[in-house]
């Protein structure tokens, strides 16, 4: 049976038709696969993009490996020092001091437990570092302390103690505070622009001898930058 013009012009379009669905299939695989491809490198990566407002934590030995000594002495769930309420992804460190002279670390951290039973206010850190450099933990990272006012959902706190009214530190406070937020840093893949302090917030002189000492301030975050190193 002869085949029309008419009949050959259908034939040749529905054959280019074919061929370009065929095209597309093929070019949507590569993309989806150049898709999946990225994706695994990103998490391999540990990138934070992917995880939008999602808390994440880096791994890794060089992170395992620089985590100073903690004292993990969690508060007590409550409303007022521990609310259990979830961080989502954590883009600063804020420093705080305890504007208590003398006080110790524990001594800080139990006032914030107490906080669930004469209810005086809302208040915790994360961490808590004392006048002999050592590290208290009072409440896990992927949970809100109530430190930082506004930046409470996507920071970690760190409160510091001091001897005296000025809020300077002791070499062991002060070399403490280094290593800690050096490895919050790496932890959380931020780096030393990202350690702020509560001044930086609010407004408020916290901590004292960081806000009334500009570079006492700009000297700690070159220090912390050289301790991710």
């Amino acid at each position: 049976m002869a085949i029309t013009r008419k009949g050959r012009r259908v034939k040749r379009r529905r054959t280019g038709s074919t061929r370009r669905i065929q095209l597309y299939i093929r070019l949507g695989t590569i993309v989806m696969l150049a898709i999946f491809l990225c994706l695994g490198i990103a998490k391999f990566m540990g990138c934070g993009f992917l995880g939008g407002n999602k808390y994440m934590e880096k791994t890794g030995e060089d992170i395992d490996s620089s985590r100073p000594d903690i004292d993990v002495k969690l508060l007590t769930m409550n409303d007022y020092s521990r609310p259990g309420t979830k961080t989502g992804r954590i883009n600063g460190i804020v420093i705080h001091y305890t504007a208590n002279p003398g006080s110790t670390a524990m001594q800080n951290r139990d006032y914030f437990e107490g906080l669930k039973d004469n209810h005086l206010t809302k208040a915790s850190s994360h961490f808590v570092i004392g006048i002999d450099g050592e590290i208290v933990q009072c409440v896990p990272t992927w949970e809100v302390a109530y430190a930082s006012n506004n930046r409470n959902n996507d920071t970690v706190s760190i409160e510091t103690c001091h001897l005296k009214e000025d809020g300077k530190y002791t070499k062991e406070t002060y070399r403490s505070l280094v290593e800690l937020t050096a490895w919050l840093c790496k932890k959380f893949g931020l780096d030393e622009k990202d350690v702020i302090r509560h001044y930086d917030v609010t407004g408020k002189i916290c901590p004292k001898y960081f806000v009334e000492n500009e570079d006492a301030w700009k000297d700690f975050k070159k220090d912390v930058k050289k301790a991710m190193e």
